[in-house]
């Protein structure tokens, strides 16, 4: 699976410093599923995508719906386990992360994202 460093260019910040990217049919069927936590820095960049749950989780996440151009068009923090939703009208890609990193980034709509593959 690729990893990405995303960055906040509107407010200088580093979104995640390893982000998983799950861009195939079963990447992007699993998601998080599975997982016991996510550690700070990390995600899930889900793409395509503009809906999600939190079903099968056992912990919140900080979720950006970010369309074609890389601008946040939703942001919804702290989503508890168990959700179905929320929708993100517009999204192209959704970021997943841990609870606490949109405040911790300041990451909010109309922020323009931006991300780059590590080796």
């Amino acid at each position: 699976m690729k990893r990405l460093l995303i960055r906040n260019l509107t407010q200088a910040t580093v979104v995640a410093e390893g982000a998983d990217l799950a861009d195939g049919m079963f990447t992007r069927l699993r998601g998080l599923i599975g997982r016991r936590t996510l550690a700070p820095g990390q995600g899930l960049v889900i793409s395509p995508c503009s809906s999600i749950h939190t079903c099968f989780m056992g912990f919140p996440i900080d979720v950006l719906f970010v369309d074609r151009a890389h601008r946040v068009v939703k942001a919804v923090p702290a989503v508890p386990a168990w959700r179905i939703g929320p929708v993100g009208p517009g999204a192209r890609y959704v970021v997943e992360l841990p609870a606490g990193s949109l405040a911790a980034s300041r990451t909010t709509v109309g922020d323009e994202l931006a991300w780059e593959q590590l080796p």
